[in-house]
Order: structure tokens, then C-alpha cells, then sequence
């Protein structure tokens, strides 16, 4: 199950320092944008679903509450403590009813073209090789997510998918994967 961002098939960014590279990168460039990185591989969610919140939408809650624009399904989604965190700092000076990532061009949110070119670039200026786009922040959630649990059902579940192999294709787990680990594997 391929997933395209344009005509590039994107990948999780697997590498924990290359991902504090980006975000380093993007804080210096626009806290909007370091924090919509944050936000995205913090919180698993699609990029349409993430740039409609509001303020409101994630402050002083336990939980993310979306309906997902892709299903038409409500989701809610425990947000982890480091997003929790960051959704604080960001949001200190913001009124409930402003939109956490806001156009600089009119009063709506911005564009997924936009949201993609901020990823893309900042892929690109920090030397993360192979396509990388929007949906790349949802895949490193899932990705690490299950780097850190191996639980593959509640990823499964956190995402939508229908089947666990629908799961570990997505985030890039592969049967070449298990092979590669089963080389390595000794009692």
C-alpha cells in the first residue's frame, strides 16, 4: 500500500537524529512550523485533519478529537505528554478560538501545499534523502510508535487501518524487514 504525496511515495523519517535536526531547522525559521512538525509526528493525525484546529481544540485536554476528513469517522486519540507540552508553550498568548496554524495570507489556515512545501524543504535543507512530504510526519509517529511498543494492534487501531499488515506496511515494516532481522537473530 503505497501512499502518495505528489508523485513521490513518502517514508517515515526513521532516524531520532535527523528529526531533531529538522526540528532545530524549523525552529529557527518559524515557531508555527517547528510546531506543526511537533505537532504532526506527535500526534499521528492526517495533515487536513490538522490544520483546521483551533486553540480550543487541544487546550486543556487529555485528548485530540477529530472528524477525520479522509473517513468522515470522529477519532479521538490520547495525546501524549510531549505534544501536551508543546501544545502549552505554543498556544500560551493565543485566544481559544485562533487557529493553531494560521495563513499569513488571509484568515483561514494554511494550505496543504503549504503545509507540504515547510516539510519538504526542511527534509531537503537538513539532508533527509528520499521523498518527504506531510504525510511523512504520520508515518514517523507510526513508525516510532511501534519502534518503541511493538505493538502493532493499537497502532493499528490508533491509525484506522483495517489489518495489522495494512499497519506495518504503512509505517515501512516489510517482509525484507523481518528477514533482515531473522540474519541477525540467534538463541
Amino acid at each position: 500500500m503505497a501512499v502518495k504525496q505528489g508523485q513521490n511515495t513518502v517514508n517515515p523519517i526513521r532516524d531520532l537524529e535527523q528529526i531533531q535536526i529538522i526540528k532545530e531547522y524549523l525552529l529557527h525559521q518559524s515557531y508555527r512550523d517547528y510546531f506543526l512538525f511537533t505537532f504532526g509526528i506527535n500526534s499521528g493525525l492526517r495533515i487536513n485533519d490538522i490544520l483546521k484546529l483551533r486553540v480550543i481544540d487541544v487546550q486543556n485536554t487529555d485528548y485530540l478529537q477529530v472528524k477525520e476528513k479522509k473517513t468522515n469517522q470522529t477519532r479521538k486519540v490520547r495525546m501524549t505528554s510531549v505534544l501536551k507540552q508543546e501544545i502549552e508553550k505554543y498556544t500560551r498568548q493565543m485566544a481559544d478560538s485562533d487557529l493553531l496554524f494560521p495563513s499569513r495570507k488571509g484568515t483561514g489556515p494554511i494550505g496543504r501545499e503549504t503545509a507540504w512545501r515547510i516539510i519538504n524543504n526542511a527534509a531537503q535543507v537538513c539532508g533527509i534523502e528520499g521523498a518527504t512530504g506531510t504525510h511523512s510526519m504520520r508515518k514517523t509517529f507510526g513508525y516510532h510508535f511501534y519502534q518503541q511498543t511493538k505493538d502493532v494492534a493499537t497502532l493499528q487501531q490508533i491509525f484506522g487501518h483495517s489489518a495489522p499488515s495494512v499497519t506495518l506496511r504503512y509505517i515501512g515494516v516489510t517482509p525484507e524487514t523481518a528477514d533482515q532481522l531473522l540474519e541477525q537473530f540467534c538463541l
